[in-house]
């Protein structure tokens, strides 16, 4: 018995050591969701809201929020018909007394004939709801009711770039002056995809007048390059003393379009502009807005890609991690971004800002609208409304997502 003594001891201490690490095991999480990471084995998924989300909770999270919508008054839309289009805002600046806007407009004789038929568009007839368009602004006293104040940017003489449409354009105000970056369509698109450049114009005053630099000045990447055919939707930001310009390539064809978005930075408005070594910078996104929060930046990914629907952040304006999940987010956000020039370390987020509605109308006569929405993503507004978990759907809205035509035959044929 002395012999084995000391193995016997071994195992009773093994066993009791095991029963003391279930019973720790076993204790249950508490009932009330601990704000603080507790010090105990979490599964991954309890992990992962703590480490990955500012906040456990969506309510406490600053970087959540439901988005809710209003209908705009002061446009006109031709009663629907397809003519008149009003699309892609630019962020939202506040100037003398009253907020402005600059946007995508088309008012055509026709409505587009689709981007599939491009080859049927001509100097009169879109293809797309962008084609042969221009910037035009507005201006409002309450972000409600707006006054359409006419073409800022103008289509240029053949072949300057631009000179088929200028679209979806974002403002800049830099050491006193104005600059509007936008979209330079040399071709209807579809004719060859949806590809175009970078343009640029400026002014003294967001009223004009504005010239144009009549130059690329974010080109498209090199062949064989994830931008080489497209640089879309600029969005420019000044951070570390230099204008950050945010924007979106697609690339890759159909069926297998991929979009994601990259950045480009320059210490003057005019460039020339270097692309960051580590583009694609977000991976998902369409019209992607940004703005200053606390010492990075914040990012909403409404659409396209594996992380859509997420609000991201990065603190070094770079490497983005995904912040929170949400739904209804605005297509193509423009928001309110007070500090956006400031170059501030001190970001205090959004409120609310202009957003798209897209494929209006009927019997294919598709224009967009321009709206209005509103959210809780500022350090300064704490509104329990928008942290709430989930939004309500009336019936008609799933209905509305129904099978195709070519889904039904699949299924009534039997196959799987």
């Amino acid at each position: 018995m002395k012999k084995n003594a000391p193995t016997l001891i071994t195992f009773a201490l093994a066993q009791f050591s095991s029963v003391c690490l279930l019973a720790e095991e076993q204790v249950p999480f508490p009932y009330h969701l601990p704000k603080e990471k507790p010090d105990r084995k979490l599964s991954e998924a309890m992990e992962r809201i703590y480490d990955n989300y500012p906040a456990p909770q969506p309510e406490d999270n600053e970087l959540f929020s439901q988005f809710k919508y209003t209908e705009l008054k002061g446009f006109d839309y031709h009663g629907g018909d397809g003519t008149v289009s009003r699309r892609d805002p630019s962020k939202i600046i506040f100037e003398n007394g009253k907020y402005y806007v600059w946007y995508t407009k088309r008012d055509t004789k026709e409505p587009p004939v689709g981007m599939q038929r491009a080859a049927e568009a001509t100097d009169e007839i879109p293809s797309a709801d962008w084609d042969l368009s221009e910037i035009w602004y507005a201006t409002s006293v309450d972000g409600f009711t707006w006054e359409e104040q006419g073409v800022a940017i103008k289509r240029p003489e053949k072949p300057l770039v631009g000179w088929r449409s200028v679209t979806t354009t974002d403002i800049l105000k830099w050491q006193g002056k104005y600059y509007l970056y936008y979209q330079g369509f040399m071709e209807a698109s579809g004719t060859r995809g949806d590809d175009c450049p970078v343009a640029v114009s400026y002014a003294d005053s967001p009223e004009g007048p504005w010239t144009p630099a009549n130059k690329v000045v974010i080109p498209n990447g090199p062949e064989g390059a994830w931008d080489q055919y497209s640089i879309h939707d600029p969005y420019p930001l000044v951070r570390d003393g230099k204008i950050w310009i945010y924007y979106k390539s697609d690339f890759g064809r159909d069926p297998h379009k991929v979009r994601m978005q990259g950045l480009a930075i320059a210490e003057d408005p005019l460039g020339p502009f270097t692309k960051h070594p580590l583009n694609p910078v977000i991976t998902s996104g369409h019209e992607t807005s940004l703005f200053p929060f606390k010492e990075g930046v914040a990012a909403l990914v409404y659409k396209d890609g594996p992380e859509h629907n997420t609000i991201q952040y990065a603190e070094d304006g770079v490497n983005f991690s995904i912040a929170s999940i949400t739904e209804l987010m605005p297509y193509a956000a423009a928001p309110y971004v007070a500090d956006a020039f400031s170059d501030t370390k001190d970001g205090r987020g959004i409120t609310w800002g202009l957003a798209h509605f897209i494929n209006q109308g009927g019997k294919g006569e598709y224009h967009s609208i321009l709206v209005r929405f509103d959210c809780d993503l500022s350090l300064d507004v704490n509104d329990p409304e928008m942290k709430e978990h989930r939004v309500n759907h009336r019936p008609d809205v799933y209905y509305r997502q129904g099978l195709s035509k070519k889904q039904r035959e699949r299924i009534k044929a039997g196959k799987p």
